[in-house]
């Protein structure tokens, strides 16, 4: 690692940092390497982990315990997994951690191994001290692609007895608490028509042509929402969102299309009812567009595939864990934030989940993605007054 400056953070910390970035845990790949070097690195201090794998045994959440007391713990919550840095133009090799004045860079810099790392490096100190409520570790796989790995560790959670008293969810908030986030849930479309030649399109069914009559119809909600749904100012989007992302279809210019598939998405208030959305995508697709498309051919068809729901996350402002993370954070402001965590998924568990870590989301996905060293000194001051209010409880 570069250094200029002696850096205003903990030594270990700043290894920490370099360790994590150095695993290229991008979440097309493997993340075992991180996460069996982090179990290992527990139980140096006594603190045991439970693994739980996907289907493949190619990747693996963590769940470490530091074991005190009889009442409810805390769990720290982060993914290990970051977004590809395909086609980004990048200063220096994106998994080699870089230290320039007051900033460090790399792939998951913000978001987010060095709020796992601070996790780590505290360690340690919460194992050798006298807790009273025990301190938990969450480190998940595949929250960039929808919160996957959440969703098992959780299960776990629940099958094994194991219900903490809240979560502290550290994507990056400029260690500002967050108490709420939208939902999302993703589609895939796939529409099924009729080729034909092109100089015979009556006998055809263009699939293209009625996969943009249901992404109009999308576009026409969408409007909706942003004209009528009640506002959340918390929000900088105070209203449900849909959008279409990806289309494709198609073989020739001279060819009506036999297929045509497309990508939609949309991200709802707390509150919002997103099933009655996607009810009504699906009625409009089943009850107007699939007629019209059978008395052409009856073999034609409309498909929707669920691609990823994760939940929102609304946690009242007088909540503990709320004011838990105030006092740590020192920060009394709270703020809503229009991207998913799995912050929705604790709390669908009945764990109060608040969202505080270092950094800038604007800088998360980026080249060049950075966290700054103030950023990472707030978030272990933060963490020294959980061990001295774990000790004190």
């Amino acid at each position: 690692m570069n250094q200029t400056t002696k850096p205003p953070i903990k030594p270990e910390t700043l290894a920490l940092i370099e360790r994590l970035i150095a695993f290229d845990t991008t979440s097309r790949g493997s993340n075992l390497g991180l996460i069996e070097w982090a179990r290992d690195y527990l139980k140096e201090f006594g603190i045991a982990s439970r693994l739980t794998y996907d289907v493949t045994r190619n990747k693996a959440n963590l769940f470490a315990t530091v074991e005190r007391g009889n009442k409810p713990g805390i769990v720290l919550s982060g993914h290990t997994d970051v977004v590809p840095v395909d086609g980004q133009n990048w200063s220096s090799d994106p998994f080699k951690a870089v230290l320039q004045e007051d900033r460090i860079y790399g792939r998951g810099a913000c978001d987010m191994k060095s709020y796992l790392a601070v996790v780590l490096a505290m360690a340690p100190r919460f194992a050798a001290a006298d807790l009273k409520a025990p301190i938990h570790f969450a480190l998940s796989y595949d929250e960039e692609v929808g919160c996957v790995g959440a969703r098992g560790l959780l299960e776990d959670l629940a099958r094994n007895g194991i219900r903490p008293a809240g979560a502290v969810i550290g994507e990056p908030t400029n260690m500002q608490p967050v108490i709420a986030h939208k939902g999302k849930r993703s589609y895939q479309c796939c529409v099924r028509g009729k080729e034909a030649h092109s100089a015979l399109t009556p006998q055809g069914v263009n699939a293209i042509e009625y996969a943009a009559r249901i992404i109009s119809y999308i576009r026409h909600m969408a409007e909706r929402m942003q004209a009528c749904e009640p506002r959340d100012y918390g929000f900088d989007v105070p209203f449900t969102t849909l959008q279409t992302g990806v289309i494709a279809g198609g073989t020739a210019g001279n060819i009506v299309p036999r297929e045509c598939n497309f990508q939609f998405e949309f991200r709802y208030l707390p509150g919002a009812d997103p099933d009655a959305l996607e009810q009504e995508i699906r009625d409009y697709a089943e009850r107007v567009i699939l007629p019209e498309m059978q008395r052409t051919d009856p073999g034609t068809s409309i498909r929707f595939e669920t691609k990823a729901e994760i939940p929102g996350l609304d946690t009242g402002e007088a909540e503990e864990v709320t004011r838990l993370a105030q006092a740590l954070s020192r920060n009394q402001s709270v703020s809503k934030v229009a991207y998913a965590t799995e912050g929705g998924l604790f709390q669908r568990a009945g764990i109060p989940a608040i969202i505080c870590g270092p950094g800038s989301i604007s800088q998360a996905h980026k080249p060049d993605e950075y966290v700054t060293l103030e950023q990472v000194a707030l978030c272990e001051s933060f963490m020294e007054r959980l061990l001295e209010k774990m000790c004190a409880a």
